[in-house]
């Protein structure tokens, strides 16, 4: 019997309404809206947590003050980091999960990455270089079970190919304080590799 094709990856992904009744069912009642910017050929790998509010209101993934700390910390501009020929950003989760009734943001649900994860990555064969952010991306990319300092201080047991980092809030303002070596150790080298992959896609452009 004939099959049709499938839709591409990226149209499956923004359709997908696995979790309405879920995100219904929370304090901001919302209905799904899959970020999606991945494209095979990406270099570098931005692998986050889940959108924000604003990034679902606006639909640009780090479209927030998250974004503007992020893209310091790699050292790119708002140009490199949203050229979707060199960089992919895939969350665990594609939508914003929503607030609890206490107006924290809730996890990604583990439905998402499940349903999608190998399939993106499957896609992706060109990465140089994996961004993890936060303990839901650390786990997945790194198989990281320790808490998040302890993974993001084992640093160089991972690059130069992931690095994995502290959710670029701004509510973590003061691990970034407690913990200085972030800084002054890890983002001079995380920057260095970053430009060393793009210049390395120009060359080869």
């Amino acid at each position: 019997m004939f099959q049709p094709p499938k839709p591409p990856l990226v149209e499956r992904i923004r359709a997908c309404r696995i979790c309405a009744e879920r995100f219904a069912a929370t304090a901001t009642h919302h209905a799904p809206r899959p970020v999606v910017w991945f494209r095979p050929g990406a270099r570098v790998l931005i692998a986050g947590q889940a959108p924000g509010i604003r990034v679902h209101d606006t639909g640009k993934p780090f479209n927030d003050r998250s974004g503007v700390r992020l893209r310091e910390w790699l050292g790119m501009t708002d140009a490199e980091f949203y050229d979707i020929d060199r960089v992919a950003i895939v969350p665990m989760a594609f939508c914003f999960p929503g607030y609890n009734d206490k107006s924290s943001d809730l996890p990604p649900p583990p439905v998402c990455a499940g349903t999608w994860h190998r399939d993106v990555m499957a896609e992706l064969t060109d990465l140089r270089l994996i961004v993890a952010i936060g303990s839901y991306a650390q786990r997945w990319h790194l198989d990281a079970r320790g808490s998040l300092t302890e993974t993001v201080s084992n640093w160089r047991d991972h690059a130069p190919r992931i690095f994995p980092l502290p959710h670029p809030s701004w509510r973590n303002t003061a691990w970034l304080k407690k913990n200085p070596w972030f800084e002054t150790d890890l983002l001079p080298v995380l920057r260095s590799r970053v430009r060393e992959v793009l210049d390395e896609r120009d060359h080869r452009a």
